[in-house]
Formats: C-alpha cells, sequence, structure tokens
C-alpha cells in the first residue's frame, strides 16, 4: 500500500515539474499556489474540493506550519500559547490531496507558465495563485539596518512565532519600564490589531507590571477601527497605564539607545514593537503584479485574476482592496474560496455566472475577559466592477464583553478548521 501510494505522488510530482503527463494517464490541469495563509490554504483545499479532484494543486510553502497571526496578540500576554496557533499543512496533504513541497518561491517566469523554487526547480502551472502576505518595508525607518535591529524590534506581524520573542520581551520588562508600539499609515495588514495588542499588553502590565505603561503612536490621524469602543475601554480600564499618539510617523530609530525618532518629536522605551509601512509581497512585486503606486496588485474581483497577468490570481493582504475591505485574515479566506471557485468553473468548462458575495469578521479582545468584533458584508458590484460593502449589513460590537470571548475563540476554530480539516 506504502508503495502504490509513494508511486501515485511520485507520478504525480513529475508530471508536474515537466508539464506532460505521466505515462498512461490524461493530465488534468494543474494549479500552483503560492503562499499557504488564510487565503492560499483556503484556495488550495477548495480547489481540490470544489472540482472533485479534477484539478491536480500544488501548494508552495516555505514554513513546515502555519502559525496564525490572529489571535497570537493572546500569546503575548500568556493567555494562549504558541501551539494554540499552529496548524500543520500535512492536512491538506492527507484530506484534500493536496501536494506540499516546502520551498520557497523566487521568481514566476509568466511568459513559459513557470515557477521558479528556491533550489532552482521549476514547476509549471495552467493558473498561479499568488497569496504572498505583506511585504515589511524596514528600508522606510532609518536605523533599521544596524546589525541588532531585529534582536532590539520585533514586529511579530508576519509570522506568528515571533509573538513567543515579543512576549520575552514584555514579561522581562522592568519595574516602571515602557513598551512602545509604533503603527503606520493605513492600509495595513489587519487594521484593528496594533489596538488590541495596545489593550493586551496594558492588560498585563496593570496585572503583572505596576507601574509600567505602554505608548501607542499612530500614524494615523485617529485609531483607524472601532475607535469608539477602544476609546472608552481605555479611558475606563487602563488610565494611566495606555496613553495614545496621534498622527506621529516614525521615521527612524536608535537601536543603541531604544530611542524613536518621529517627524516632529522623539521617544524612548524599553520594548520597542515597530510595525513599519507595508506593500504586496515580494515575489508579487517582482513579478510586475504590483500596479498600483507599486505596492498593491490590482485584480479583478470576479476571479482575483491580476490585471497585469493573465492565469496568475493574487489573493490577501497583497491586493489593492476594494472600498471598506479590510486586509484581514477572514477576508483573505473569502478571497481563496472565490478564486478557487472562479478557476474550477474556467479550467473545468462550467461557464457559471459568477457574483460574488462574502462577509467578513474581526474579533478583538481588549482584556482577558473581554472581546468585541467589527463586520462587513461585500457584493460585487456589475457596474463598478469591484466589490461593495452592502449598506445596513454587519456592525460593530455595542461595547466589549464577556459574552464575545467564546464566539472569537469560536470564530478562530471555525476558519482554522476550514482551512485544514
Amino acid at each position: 500500500m506504502r508503495r502504490r501510494r509513494f508511486l501515485k505522488h511520485t507520478l504525480f510530482f513529475s508530471a508536474a515539474m515537466l508539464g506532460t503527463p505521466a505515462i498512461g494517464t490524461k493530465r488534468k490541469p494543474h494549479v500552483v499556489v503560492v503562499g499557504g495563509g488564510f487565503g492560499g490554504a483556503i484556495a488550495a483545499k477548495y480547489l481540490r474540493t470544489y472540482s472533485r479532484g479534477q484539478i491536480d494543486v500544488t501548494l508552495i510553502e516555505q514554513h513546515k506550519q502555519f502559525v496564525s497571526c490572529p489571535m497570537s496578540n493572546l500569546v503575548l500576554v500568556g493567555l494562549k500559547d504558541i501551539a494554540y496557533c499552529t496548524q500543520k499543512y500535512d492536512q491538506l496533504a492527507d484530506r484534500w490531496g493536496v501536494r506540499i513541497i516546502h520551498q520557497r518561491a523566487e521568481k514566476i517566469r509568466a511568459d513559459s507558465s513557470r515557477l521558479v523554487l528556491a533550489d532552482a526547480s521549476e514547476i509549471v502551472y495552467d493558473r498561479l495563485v499568488v497569496s504572498p502576505g505583506v511585504n515589511l518595508q524596514w528600508d522606510a525607518i532609518d536605523g533599521m539596518d544596524h546589525p541588532k535591529a531585529k534582536d532590539v524590534v520585533i514586529d511579530a506581524w508576519q509570522s506568528g512565532t515571533d509573538s513567543v520573542r515579543l512576549r520575552n520581551q514584555i514579561q522581562t520588562l522592568k519595574p516602571e519600564g515602557s513598551v512602545a508600539i509604533c503603527i503606520p499609515l493605513a492600509p495595513y495588514r489587519c487594521p484593528s490589531a496594533p489596538y488590541e495588542r495596545a489593550s493586551l499588553i496594558a492588560w498585563y502590565l496593570k496585572k503583572y507590571k505596576t507601574g509600567a505603561t505602554v505608548h501607542v503612536y499612530d500614524a494615523n490621524q485617529e485609531i483607524t477601527t472601532e475607535k469608539d469602543l477602544y476609546q472608552r475601554f481605555w479611558q475606563e480600564h487602563y488610565e494611566n497605564v495606555l496613553f495614545y499618539h496621534p498622527e506621529n510617523t516614525l521615521v527612524g530609530v536608535d537601536i543603541e539607545q531604544r530611542k524613536l525618532h518621529f517627524e516632529f518629536e522623539d521617544a524612548a522605551a524599553d520594548v520597542l514593537n515597530i510595525i513599519p509601512p507595508m506593500r504586496a509581497g515580494r515575489i508579487a512585486i517582482d513579478a510586475g503584479l504590483a500596479t498600483s503606486n507599486d505596492k498593491w496588485c490590482e485584480v479583478d474581483f470576479l476571479n482575483f485574476e491580476s490585471v497585469a497577468q493573465r492565469n496568475i490570481h493574487i489573493l490577501g493582504d497583497s491586493i489593492q482592496i476594494a472600498p471598506l475591505m479590510p486586509k484581514s485574515g477572514h477576508m483573505a479566506a473569502q478571497h481563496g474560496r472565490t478564486c478557487a471557485y472562479a478557476i474550477c468553473d474556467s479550467l473545468l468548462n462550467k461557464n457559471t455566472s459568477l457574483a460574488p458575495v462574502y462577509a467578513n469578521t474581526c474579533f478583538s479582545f481588549v482584556s482577558e475577559s473581554h472581546a468585541m468584533h467589527v463586520a462587513s458584508v461585500h457584493h460585487y458590484s456589475k457596474e463598478n466592477k469591484t466589490m461593495e460593502s452592502v449598506k445596513g449589513a454587519g456592525g460593530v460590537s455595542a461595547a466589549p464583553s464577556p459574552e464575545e470571548v467564546p464566539l472569537a475563540f469560536a470564530w478562530a476554530d471555525a476558519i482554522w478548521a476550514d482551512m485544514f480539516q
């Protein structure tokens, strides 16, 4: 049995790499997915399920495990272990027949429909789905080229595992010490997450580090989402612990002195949590797919095909978002479903009329015992050829509450199950 399974996987892999069918078989359409985050994992799974196995799918993901950024702020303050946020990619292979290659994708050769991997091998595709997340623009901040910069400054914004390193810095904070969180101009990945992070760190400091403070330096004019809820909770629970400083754009950092240089003032802190400006993931930028200000990738929202290159689809945080569409894990998952259905429809010649409608929900914790949410619903406008928010749908919590805590955990369990199980 093991020998037959090995031969089956070997024949599939050889056919995918060479772009020709294995002997005695009719080649199925082959879709390659780059990036196994919320968008990529969902796309890979649903390409297999929607096609009922009629499409071969290869997922290129350099990491052996998925570590979720949503919910990882709980790890920062010891409310959850990193294992809680971790899933194994082999579930996609075992349950859904997705071929997984744990390598870095280096280059897209669109003219020959090939993807070059880190070991210089090439894989041929009929369609390519690119879900590379974001590229953090550290070069926009003077001083981040210091050799010790990445040891002192931990963003914990791309890899959930960095949450453990940042947690260690917070746990060893001296009495009367301070934490600085720097937020870039929107758009950035997960709008509510910096404010959730500030809230949870304030809760932790108030409970375990009396006299310590957290300062939020926001490049935006005001809190970008759920402003009234955050402000009210902070005033009621974190007075003299959490301090909010709007319209403060970080331009430089002194790593040795742990000083922050803003456009109009300087500040210092013991823990520097800098979230830098962002743009589309590296491989999308290198392939010329970032057609909006050389930062974000424009797509056809019916199928998420790039406007710059046919047969390449882009998902998640790398795209130029539609009006009122957040860059979030839940939204990326909806991109993945929509894209998978559209690709199956095209490759299998179903010619279905596509009219995407999907919802997005983001839960945020403001303390150990209180959480809240913001939700939105989006539908495709044929007239404007974009996704538009549905008026009167969605909304925000009336106030953070204990009742929303189990709902937040249920949301996480459900979306992770949808990705892998």
